[in-house]
């Protein structure tokens, strides 16, 4: 049957319906040298981001975010893609809920943001491993972030996925990308692998096309290694640089073009143990608007910084280990929970000096809950948990293996072992080569004995008789992140030492806690707590009702050391009450039941309960609470104290 002639005032309306839909093939982002400045479909044009994380943000909140940072005046977003976050074991790939990067993409086209995107492979972030996947390390010799042909083999593998879902999205095929950045702040790696540089430059042309501006991304000393010819290059610096002095370096290696920063910080991460970072208000706004003087085009790292959940934080290497806070608020102009802040309203005003913001107002703060204090039941000691912790039961060998060797990627890891003599003194423990990452917990027939600790704390005093079981819980608290041009293996990466005695015949358990948080204990009664709490590594936990509305609302621990946290099975993160400086954790509403339905609060307590294990929800974040105090027994004589300051680092 022939199909049926389309109708006469068909025939005149296709033809001007074509003219009127916007076409894929007119679509252009590209740099005019001439002029030194962008075109976007043939007119000139600037961009004025501000990054976030959409792995640092549920889902559900993507929208909110993406609203109130194009109504401050933003025409882009940056953000990254976590390799690791979407292929947590070699070939398989996980893509959905709040991984699901094309409905990010698609939530940015409906704020009407243009993206810069910036896949990596590594991403720094302050993100575990900086995006890498953890189960590279499982061949101990590869040289990452080199042309090391098995690092080039998974890089390559993994883009082959990544690169063609990302394709329908570039701006000159109808969608909102931009620019890509090749790597990330390669000049700061120390290898120096033009080689590498190329070889993925040839790989995103090979799977994107040549239409698409590929850029790269480097602090001014990182410039002469991180840049490439073909790629145009930009730079990184915050509010307190010498503009000028970095501006005039950059033309040596873009001498036409629009300038283009970045990363403009507005604020910085924080670690354990050192202040919560602020940034004036004045001095980012200045330096925002001489920048949009000069005609640049401005990137805000962070705009809206998120939490760093589970086990995702990364981690410095500045004279120690320096792991990252769970929260990553960053001082950025959007709050760790989504409101604006005196930062926003600043930026919004000079950002409305050189061109258009939207009119209405911002969405107001969101709803904060206050609730508590709420007192939490004993539910066990880890170790009696173990058999549920780890159901395929432990490894065996004579020397302590890796978290990688036995394909642990995050949490925690328990090494259990037998004393072959008695010890009637207390007599000297401890690993050798620093050989604890990152923190090691250590008990003797269950009794909790104190800590090792990466970089800090190196040697206990223990005591046993002949056959007293040695346990060493093994935290892994971040992968480095930037600042090492080395693997960060986990675990114990020698064997312990009890006074001239190496201490052999290991098991190792690799431990599922999350597993056992969410799907164990919500079906098992808790038990009675006992007279007197044990010490050590120990679960606690809590039902209770919501009798209000439901707010964001913000977990306050008083009197705890350190541990892990839950809420309805969904892991927040680590809280290290006694370093700080982060005191609470944000708690998203959409975590909690309404009124009719029971919350549960799951902690691991690490070390130490406070008498009156209680904890209460405020409506206030509470992140600038270190305690300089702190004693801390340092391995080397340049370690730096808790709270000195730390030089800036990238991202």
């Amino acid at each position: 049957m022939a199909p049926k002639k389309p109708s006469c005032l068909h025939s005149l309306l296709l033809p001007l319906l074509t003219l009127l839909l916007p076409q894929a093939d007119t679509r252009s982002f590209v740099v005019d040298r001439d002029h030194d400045r962008f075109l976007l479909d043939g007119a000139p044009f600037r961009y004025v981001s501000g990054s976030l994380h959409y792995f640092r943000v549920p889902r559900v909140l993507w929208a909110d975010r993406l609203l109130k940072m194009r109504w401050s005046g933003l025409n882009a977003i940056q953000f990254y893609v976590p390799w690791n976050y979407h292929e947590p074991q070699p070939g398989v790939y996980n893509f959905n809920g709040s991984r699901d990067l094309i409905a990010f993409l698609n939530e940015a086209a409906l704020a009407n943001l243009l993206v810069i995107l910036r896949p990596g492979p590594y991403i720094c972030a302050e993100w575990e491993m900086g995006g890498l996947p953890s189960w590279l390390l499982r061949k101990p010799e590869i040289h990452l972030r080199t042309s090391d042909p098995d690092f080039l083999a998974a890089v390559d593998s993994w883009f082959k996925v990544l690169l063609p879902k990302i394709y329908p999205w570039l701006y000159h095929n109808g969608g909102n990308i931009i620019s890509i950045q090749v790597e990330n702040e390669y000049g700061s790696y120390g290898a120096c692998d033009s080689s590498y540089m190329r070889h993925l430059a040839g790989l995103f042309r090979a799977l994107l096309g040549e239409k698409i501006l590929l850029f790269t991304t480097d602090g001014p000393e990182g410039l002469q290694c991180g840049s490439l010819q073909g790629l145009y290059t930009t730079v990184d610096f915050g509010p307190a640089d010498n503009m000028t002095k970095i501006f005039t370096l950059l033309r040596k290696y873009e001498p036409h073009g629009p300038l283009v920063i970045s990363e403009y910080y507005t604020g910085w991460l924080d670690y354990w143990g050192q202040n919560h970072s602020t940034w004036s208000v004045s001095a980012v706004t200045k330096g925002l608007e001489n920048m949009l003087e000069l005609g640049a085009s401005v990137n805000m790292y962070m705009f809206h910084g998120g939490t760093n959940f589970g086990y995702w934080n990364g981690a410095d290497k500045k004279g120690r280990f320096l792991p990252i806070t769970t929260s990553y608020d960053y001082d950025a102009p959007i709050s760790e929970a989504g409101d604006p802040t005196p930062k926003l309203f600043a930026l919004r005003n000079v950002i409305s000096k050189f061109q258009e913001v939207p009119l209405g107002p911002l969405p107001p703060p969101s709803p904060k809950m206050m609730l508590g204090p709420l007192t939490l039941h004993l539910v066990g000691h880890l170790l009696a948990f173990l058999d549920l912790l780890c159901p395929h039961g432990p490894i065996n060998s004579i020397l302590p293996m890796t978290f990688e060797a036995v394909k642990q990627d995050h949490g925690f890891m328990l090494y259990r072992t037998y004393l072959t003599h008695t010890i009637f003194e207390p007599t000297p423990f401890w690993v050798p080569n620093n050989g604890v990452h990152d923190r090691a917990y250590v008990m003797v027939d269950g009794v909790f004995q104190g800590v090792l600790e990466r970089n800090m704390r190196d040697k206990l005093f223990l005591m046993g008789k002949l056959g007293s079981k040695l346990d060493i819980l093994l935290e892994n608290m971040g992968r480095l992140s930037f600042g090492s041009n080395s693997s960060d293996f986990k675990g114990l990466l020698e064997p312990p030492i009890l006074g001239h005695t190496i201490l052999t015949q290991w098991m190792m358990f690799p431990l599922k806690i999350d597993n056992l948080v969410k799907w164990w204990f919500p079906l098992q009664l808790l038990k009675r707590p006992h007279p007197q709490a044990p010490s050590g590594p120990t679960f606690y936990s809590k039902t209770f009702p919501i009798v209000g509305s439901v707010g964001d609302t913000f977990l306050y621990l008083p009197g705890w050391t350190k541990g892990q946290v839950w809420i309805n099975g969904f892991n927040l993160g680590r809280y290290w009450t006694t370093r700080g400086p982060q005191q609470t954790l944000y708690v998203p509403r959409f975590l909690l039941f309404p009124k009719g339905a029971l919350n549960r609060i799951t902690l691991l307590e690490l070390e130490n309960v406070p008498l009156q294990p209680q904890v209460q929800f405020l409506d206030k974040p509470i992140l600038n609470s270190t305690l300089h105090g702190l004693r801390i027994n340092s391995l080397s004589a340049d370690t730096l104290s808790a709270s000195e300051p730390m030089e800036l680092s990238g991202h």
